[in-house]
């Protein structure tokens, strides 16, 4: 299972409060490209989100089930993408100092990705779960009316304006 993580400058609360939005994880899941249908009891054990991935107007329908859901510390889905198969994905949050450490684990469990050899799911995993992580910290900061990260480097007196 490939794993990463980063701390976001905040309390673990906001990150829940993006976490059991499932409208938003359009906002910050790399990959999906529209968030269909929303069940009302999300992110409770076995609720689902429908959600297409891909590029249009090749869209795959499919969703997301929430296996456990321990939130403030833990939440673990199965993403489904047939005709690829399926991923577990585990995010848990841990209090640290000055915020929230937000480690975000995947790996595929069914389906032709497992035929992929895994080195290669791995770095594509780390590098796409990177960026979700990237994407996430900043719906979160936003939503909680802080400053994202990214949005303060936008002012650097080093970098040229357009």
């Amino acid at each position: 299972m490939t794993t990463v993580a980063r701390t976001f400058p905040c309390p673990p609360e906001d990150v829940v409060a993006v976490l059991s939005d499932g409208w938003l994880y359009g906002l910050w899941v790399v990959g999906a490209a529209r968030i269909r249908g929303v069940e009302a009891d999300w992110p409770a054990q076995g609720s689902r989100l429908h959600h297409s991935s891909g590029p249009w107007p090749l869209h795959l329908d499919d969703h997301t089930t929430v296996v456990t859901s321990d939130l403030p510390g833990h939440l673990e889905l199965t993403a489904r993408a047939w005709p690829f198969g399926r991923a577990r994905i585990h995010l848990t949050l841990a209090e640290v100092p000055g915020g929230t450490r937000v480690a975000l684990a995947e790996e595929v469990v069914s389906g032709v990705g497992l035929l992929v050899p895994r080195p290669l799911s791995a770095l594509a995993f780390q590098v796409r779960n990177r960026e979700c992580l990237t994407r996430l910290e900043q719906v979160v900061m936003g939503r909680s009316g802080r400053r994202p990260a990214s949005a303060e480097d936008d002012d650097r007196p080093d970098r040229p304006s357009e």
